[in-house]
């Protein structure tokens, strides 16, 4: 059997940790995944094939990456390492892209999906 691609893995795991399966919304992408925080229906992950030089990166062709909502203290402290660039068609200030072509171990994303997850998701009332 073939191995999965990080971007299959990471749709996998927000299927299994969160129930919730991609939506593809646009015809003209047909390879753009959006991922809705169940409560809210907030986007809190997009994945996407993006072109190399649309992410500033040498090359040709497309890599995949997987928008992430997190906070400007933490884009800034991602944007520092390999394997994130600013958020591709996204805030930047609040959105981080992940290069899903294996720099970054599925461990170290799963926490940032995570937190992704969590901020869409409705407040909680005060009693």
């Amino acid at each position: 059997m073939a191995q999965l691609s990080q971007r299959e893995r990471m749709a996998r795991h927000i299927l299994d940790r969160y129930s919730v399966e991609p939506e593809y919304l646009w015809a003209r992408y047909p390879n753009y995944a959006v991922f809705r925080q169940p409560a809210s229906r907030k986007w809190f992950a997009i994945i996407m094939d993006v072109a190399w030089k649309s992410l500033d990166l040498p090359g040709d062709g497309t890599a995949d990456v997987m928008d992430l909502k997190c906070g400007p203290v933490l884009v800034g402290s991602l944007l520092a390492q390999d394997g994130f660039r600013p958020a591709y068609h996204m805030s930047k200030g609040s959105w981080i892209s992940v290069l899903l072509y294996e720099t970054l171990p599925d461990e170290e994303i799963y926490p940032l999906v995570e937190l992704s997850y969590d901020s869409v998701a409705p407040k909680r009332k005060r009693d």
